[in-house]
Parts: C-alpha cells; sequence; structure tokens
C-alpha cells in the first residue's frame, strides 16, 4: 500500500530516520505504506531510493485488516529533481510531484508539506541545490 499521509495516521510515529542527509534535497516523496515491523529499515521495492522512514512507537498497533503497521517512507525517483540537479530537461524543474514534500518540514507526527524550497518557485529558487 502507498497513500499520502494524514496527521491522524502518524500519531504513533516515534522518530524519523534519514538514510541520507535531508539538507541534499528541496524535496523527497513521503509514502505511508503497510509494514510487517514497527521499526528498522523497511523493503525498498520501488524504483529509485529509499531515503529515509520513520519507526513507530512500541504501543502502535497493528491494523485489524491487514495485520500489518503503516509506516511513512522517503524516497526518490530516478526522474527528480533532487537527482538532477540543473538539468533543463528535468519533468519537475519547477513544482514538484502531488506526493512531494519539503524534508525540513517532516517531524514524528506531523505531515510534511509544500514549501517554495519544494516547488522550485522563484522565491524558493536559491535553497535549490
Amino acid at each position: 500500500m502507498s497513500a499520502t499521509p494524514s496527521e491522524g495516521d502518524l500519531v504513533h510515529e516515534a522518530e524519523v530516520v534519514w538514510l541520507e542527509d535531508p539538507e541534499h534535497f528541496d524535496y523527497v516523496r513521503q509514502a505511508l505504506d503497510k509494514l510487517p515491523t514497527r521499526k528498522g529499515r523497511p523493503r525498498y521495492e520501488r524504483d529509485g531510493r529509499l531515503v529515509g522512514y520513520t519507526n513507530l512507537q512500541p504501543t502502535a498497533k497493528r491494523s485489524a485488516d491487514s495485520g500489518l503497521f503503516a509506516r511513512r517512507t522517503f524516497y526518490l525517483l530516478p526522474h527528480d529533481r533532487p537527482n538532477q540537479p540543473g538539468n533543463p530537461e528535468c519533468p519537475y524543474r519547477v513544482g514538484s510531484p502531488l506526493e512531494a514534500v519539503d524534508p525540513s518540514t517532516i517531524a514524528p507526527g506531523r505531515a510534511g508539506e509544500k514549501t517554495p524550497r519544494s516547488q522550485a518557485t522563484e522565491t524558493g529558487k536559491e535553497m535549490v541545490a
């Protein structure tokens, strides 16, 4: 499963674990995945690469219907702007995918947000690496 998270989905998050420095990215994609464990690096089966994930509190309950835990993962696809800085052919030279957020707005229990930095708008362009 992969879905855009809402604040209610995130109440049992204990921490965000970054596998790569989030300061290097003006956006990351976030997804709410169904996983078999509360913590630890999840298996990654998308194109691109996993750059972060959340661990849950020990009190987090499994989903009654699937028996799995809802955890966020943060990733980048090969054609994403952070992978192609300065490429004029990049499909997200300005703007970002629907599920993309500024990594500086991500915290346990708080969904990430779009910002001028994540959208590479004129006011945020100077922040894009």
